[in-house]
């Protein structure tokens, strides 16, 4: 399967498994009622109101996807992600040496997706389970912290990387969606920027809606990481869900 296309496809993988395990486990934890005396009852921590996350930050990510039956929705799908991004990251890295003539160089931007990556892996692992130890709480603030700030270094130095070879790829990319991907980096770094002094903090309300807000951001640059390259005529002949073709 030709580069570009595998790229796309895994774009789109990458936004849709993440996309549907977070709103589904909102669903869950809005409409705990549904489930009342099944075998799938709500945990009363993972319950909540009515509730627009991404807007008022009334509940978080992390609360309604940490406790049973959501986590068997949102870890396995985390986890999934986690590891087409480091695939993703590889092949993104490959494509940008094919454009330069060099082979087997790793750009920084790979190592730091794939390391956000594997932060994504540790936070979801120990998403929902608690010790009553501030270093532990540390710890984990920190995989989170890291896992942001990684993931934002490296759409950041691709972006910067892919502008650089607008006159080589002008012809594979589509120009507005490049444009449309740099002004989501930056509106993410903001964000993210903003979100690292509060997020060592109490302000629970304030921190909910940076987060969720860099959760709702990441989704939209992956669904643009999708657009960015054009279609190629392998794309029309293999399917998009021909999962293993696209990870080989």
């Amino acid at each position: 399967m030709e580069l570009r296309t595998q790229i796309k496809k895994l774009s789109l993988w990458i936004f849709l498994i993440p996309f549907i395990s977070i709103n589904l486990c909102l669903f869950i934890s809005v409409n705990f009622h549904i489930f009342e005396n099944t075998f799938l009852s709500v945990d009363q921590i993972g319950r909540s109101a009515f509730t627009l996350p991404y807007i008022d930050g009334g509940v978080s990510i992390s609360r309604v996807s940490r406790t049973y039956p959501t986590y068997l929705i949102f870890k396995p799908g985390m986890i999934v992600t986690s590891v087409l991004l480091m695939v993703y990251w590889a092949k993104t890295n490959k494509i940008v040496n094919l454009y330069l003539n060099r082979e087997n160089e790793n750009n920084i931007f790979k190592t730091f997706g794939i390391l956000s990556a594997v932060f994504l892996i540790m936070h979801t692992i120990f998403l929902g389970i608690k010790f009553d130890y501030d270093l532990y709480k540390f710890f984990r603030r920190f995989i989170l912290l890291a896992f942001i700030i990684f993931e934002v270094v490296a759409q950041s130095i691709l972006v910067y990387r892919l502008f650089k070879l607008k006159k080589i790829i002008y012809r594979d990319i589509n120009g507005h969606v490049l444009i449309l991907k740099i002004i989501l980096v930056s509106i993410l770094t903001m964000v993210a920027i903003a979100s690292v002094p509060i997020i060592t903090t109490s302000a629970t309300c304030i921190l909910n809606m940076r987060l969720n807000g860099i959760i709702l951001l990441e989704c939209c640059l992956l669904r643009a990481n999708f657009s960015l390259w054009k279609k190629t005529k392998t794309l029309a002949t293999t399917s998009t869900f021909d999962f293993f073709a696209i990870i080989k």
